[in-house]
């Protein structure tokens, strides 16, 4: 393995924990988007170029976005004045253990499994992008639609209970 897959996976990680110590809301929401950033930086090196780019397309450049906006617009971005921790901390951190372990111990037992040889994608980006604007650009345009319409309702009843509130 690469010093760019161990940089990007440090990445990757650092900003998963951030967004769930950090006390902010708004920095827990940076922080995913950084994770999210290093997740398509990974698959972007594994040759995985249309999930690296819909993972930055989707992810950072909507989601990510999307909530930060969502709290800056509900006021959700105040500090919690009492703990941030639960009294089942211990216990949720153990069952999350255990399933990493699980986890671990299952792609470990795969890595013997797998051919040593991938062969090249037979799909490329372009071709996904023709199919997406040509054969399938009425599915594409409903979603878009829908999403449109979804965010519109969201920034209405945010400013509706906005309102309401003074």
């Amino acid at each position: 393995m690469s010093i760019v897959f161990w940089i990007l996976s440090f990445l990757t990680v650092l900003g998963g924990l951030a967004a769930v110590t950090l006390r902010n809301t708004v920095h827990c929401a940076l922080a995913v988007a950084i994770a999210f950033a290093g997740l398509a930086l990974l698959y972007l090196q594994l040759d995985a170029q249309f999930a690296g780019f819909a993972q930055i397309l989707i992810y950072i450049g909507a989601v990510a976005i999307l909530v930060v906006f969502a709290i800056l617009l509900t006021r959700g971005s105040d500090t919690p004045t009492d703990g941030i921790f639960s009294r089942t901390w211990f216990a949720g951190t153990a069952i999350a253990a255990a399933v990493f372990a699980v986890l671990g111990w299952a792609v470990i037992q795969s890595v013997h499994a797998l051919p040593h040889e991938t062969a090249a994608p037979e799909v490329t980006v372009n071709q996904i992008g023709n199919a997406l604007l040509g054969r399938y650009v009425l599915p594409l345009e409903i979603v878009a639609l829908l999403l449109t319409a979804s965010l519109v309702g969201a920034v209405m009843v945010a400013m509706h209970e906005k309102g309401e509130s003074k």
